[in-house]
């Protein structure tokens, strides 16, 4: 198995940045469509915690905005052609808050890569692993 090979990574980027850009402009089809349509998938959010694609979409439809923020690390590593682990951290340019946001992906026959889980957090103000070490 190959691990980490450079057009692996550079299609998960692909949608990595893709979802980034569909946060950025609230592009509820975009997003809907980065996940898999699939009552396995999962996201956990900040706020929520969803099971199903369903209940992703109804959560997406209820999104005015999503708070701006600025990416301060981006991590992805593959295994194989068809996984991807792709790690972001970010920080909220409202608040200052460090968020970090995690994707797996899966390519799936004749649909593509697909987000299959995710998970958003946010550290609080006081957490001591605030500070970024090297």
């Amino acid at each position: 198995m190959d691990i980490d090979d450079p057009a692996v990574i550079a299609e998960a980027r692909a949608v990595f940045d893709r979802y980034e850009a569909a946060i950025a402009a609230n592009d509820s089809a975009v997003l809907d469509d980065s996940f898999w349509a699939d009552p396995r998938t999962v996201r956990f959010g900040t706020t929520e915690i969803l099971y199903g694609i369903e209940a992703i979409r109804g959560f997406r439809a209820s999104v005015a905005r999503y708070a701006p923020r600025a990416t301060r690390k981006v991590h992805i590593t593959t295994f194989g052609r068809d996984f991807a682990c792709t790690h972001l951290e970010y920080q909220r340019t409202d608040s200052g808050l460090i968020g970090r946001e995690t994707k797996i992906m899966v390519r799936l026959p004749e649909v593509g890569w697909k987000v299959v889980s995710a998970h958003v957090s946010l550290l609080a103000p006081s957490d001591p692993g605030r500070v970024q070490k090297a």
